[in-house]
């Protein structure tokens, strides 16, 4: 993500924040201009509106009330939620504190999830505007202790997030459960969001046979293989094929794990290079040398890769000084790294920036980009 500043004094901010700690003023997100711009008061035909530094008039999104969104909106606008709230369809009973507090954290995951979607210029349309292709989330929370578990999910459009995914401590236990590296709310928001745009932009699309050659064939039965992985675990090699353990259990799975990995290089990549860094280790023989002095939104895939290893490498080993886990606790393999690049280009396509079916292309690049970071000379 970007770095944010107080246009009225200068103060860096957080994307979440709604008041300038320095100059009180309020501040809102404009997604049009992408940025957190400071408001000031301003009249419109008698109607409270917010003027920005260039003048223009907004309206915060309704959501701003339960204090789970700092969206603007034009004050014009017919809307009356933001563009990532208007594909909420259920929230939770807010008159529980508990609900209010977990909902808070969901929407801070969400509408992350959603800066970048916007930031890819992906196809975004709600459950009203075309009721069989939109995109709409349910945010429920168990009613009683002994109902049935709310799982988390999708299905047809419809992302189902449960607000216990919000609880850090009863997150954490599923984590060890379910022996996951990582597992955090955001992570399950750029998941689940995969297999909404798997519908759209890979199912009935020319590009089924290669996603079918790389990702293996999505019409096997998924009920079994869910049974299968649970009762047998992955295979022993999985490391080598799949970016985690659960991408082993069926094709479906293994899209959305390299989309959200995508997603995790792309903002990540943004954020380091707005902060301007660089990597210069000294080592005699590999190199792990990089500076993200780009933006990886329109980036080429090579580009991406050649900067994630080194930065990946630096700030694991940064986590580990601090006895922490790693920031990144996961091997990219050279077929991980094409199913990425995968992803990359059915993006990419959607925006006309780019075509499919350039697997064994970026294979040969891929792997020649994987030596020259250990030292190894390139035959290729």
């Amino acid at each position: 993500m970007k770095l944010f500043e107080c246009q009225n004094c200068g103060q860096p901010l957080y994307f979440e924040n709604t008041r300038c700690e320095s100059c009180g003023l309020e501040l809102g997100y404009l997604p049009a201009k992408e940025t957190v711009t400071a408001l000031k008061d301003a009249d419109q035909n008698g109607v409270r509106a917010m003027a920005d530094a260039g003048n223009g008039l907004y309206r915060y999104c309704a959501n701003v009330r339960p204090g789970v969104c700092n969206w603007l909106i034009p004050v014009d606008s017919p809307e009356k939620f933001c563009a990532a709230c208007r594909h909420n369809r259920t929230i939770p009973d807010l008159s529980q504190p508990e609900n209010a507090a977990n909902w808070r954290k969901i929407e801070g995951a969400k509408h992350r999830l959603f800066y970048t979607l916007l930031k890819l210029r992906l196809p975004l349309s709600t459950k009203t505007e075309d009721p069989e292709g939109g995109l709409a989330f349910d945010f429920l929370a168990q009613a009683e202790a002994d109902a049935t578990p709310v799982l988390t999910g999708h299905a047809s459009g419809l992302i189902t997030i449960s607000l216990a995914e919000a609880d850090d401590s009863k997150r954490e236990r599923q984590r060890q459960q379910m022996e996951e590296p990582y597992r955090t709310l955001l992570g399950h928001f750029r998941h689940e969001v995969a297999h909404y745009f798997w519908d759209q932009l890979v199912r009935d699309q020319p590009i089924i046979g290669e996603f079918r050659d790389l990702f293996g064939d999505e019409r096997q039965d998924y009920a079994a293989a869910l049974q299968k992985h649970y009762a047998e675990g992955p295979p022993p090699n999985w490391s080598e094929h799949f970016v985690t353990a659960y991408a082993s259990m069926h094709p479906w799975e293994d899209f959305a794990e390299s989309w959200a990995h995508y997603f995790h290089m792309v903002d990540t990549l943004e954020t380091a290079n707005a902060f301007g860094l660089r990597v210069r280790p000294k080592l005699g023989g590999a190199d792990l040398a990089t500076a993200v002095n780009f933006d990886p939104h329109i980036a080429t895939m090579d580009r991406i890769i050649d900067s994630w290893l080194p930065l990946t490498f630096a700030v694991n080993s940064i986590n580990r000084s601090m006895g922490i886990p790693d920031l990144y606790p996961f091997v990219l393999s050279p077929t991980v790294i094409v199913k990425l690049a995968f992803v990359h280009d059915c993006i990419h396509a959607n925006k006309g920036q780019a075509s499919v079916g350039r697997t064994q292309e970026v294979l040969r690049a891929v792997v020649a980009g994987l030596k020259r970071a250990v030292g190894v000379p390139d035959s290729t």
